[in-house]
């Protein structure tokens, strides 16, 4: 099996190289939309209350909308291609970024805000200071989930013509062929993995250490 398979991504009629560049191509520009979009808009909705409760529920609707829909719904406009499955993409991104983004900023105690202009602290300090390392690791775990969403679910672009390792699963379930399932699977479940495992890594990083203290000792507590 082992052999077959490595037979398979080193021939050259099988364009493995170009099939993973533009499953790499497509997942990365739709993260960073999703990021790009995503935190603006939940900054954006987190300082109106009915305006927060609206967005975080219709992303909740979203993430329960099939990738395929708006895949369906784009292609009259988009074509087959890149384009459409791009687009579905960062719909699905945007939703885990969005809502941990107003809640990160949302459940950020004013009197701590009041307590650090008191102190005579400049608005600029209270957002590098206080704000920012507070809503960092919310907003990472966002990411986390986001990036991890879109990876394993890119392989749907194959549907449209966008290439990646989706014709491979595509082809493997089709023809009953298990080297280019394993092919097209493999790669996305370890990228999934390594997406999972860095991005985590960072969500620690950026963590403040009190945070993390009383992260330990809550869960040692329970």
């Amino acid at each position: 099996m082992l052999t077959s398979l490595l037979q398979f991504i080193s021939d050259p009629n099988n364009d493995y190289p170009g099939k993973s560049m533009d499953y790499l191509k497509l997942c990365a520009i739709a993260i960073v939309l999703a990021i790009l979009i995503g935190v603006p808009l939940g900054i954006a909705v987190s300082r109106n209350p009915v305006v927060s409760f609206i967005a975080v529920n219709v992303s909740g609707l979203m993430r329960a909308i099939p990738v395929l829909v708006f895949i369906a719904i784009s292609y009259p406009v988009l074509g087959l291609g890149f384009n459409p499955a791009l687009v579905a993409l960062i719909v699905l991104g945007i939703p885990p970024i969005l809502l941990n983004t107003s809640t990160a900023i949302r459940g950020i105690d004013p009197a701590m805000i009041e307590a650090a202009r008191g102190m005579g602290m400049t608005t600029w300090q209270i957002i590098t200071r206080i704000q920012t390392p507070l809503v960092l690791p919310i907003i990472a775990a966002g990411v986390r989930t986001s990036a991890v969403q879109i990876v394993a679910t890119a392989t749907l672009a194959s549907l449209t013509g966008a290439g990646g390792y989706g014709e491979y699963i595509y082809l493997g379930l089709r023809q009953f062929d298990t080297t280019q399932l394993l092919a097209g699977s493999l790669p996305v479940a370890a990228l999934a993995i390594i997406i999972e495992l860095s991005l985590g890594g960072l969500e620690r990083l950026v963590t403040p250490a009190g945070l993390r203290i009383e992260a330990m000792t809550a869960s040692a507590r329970a």
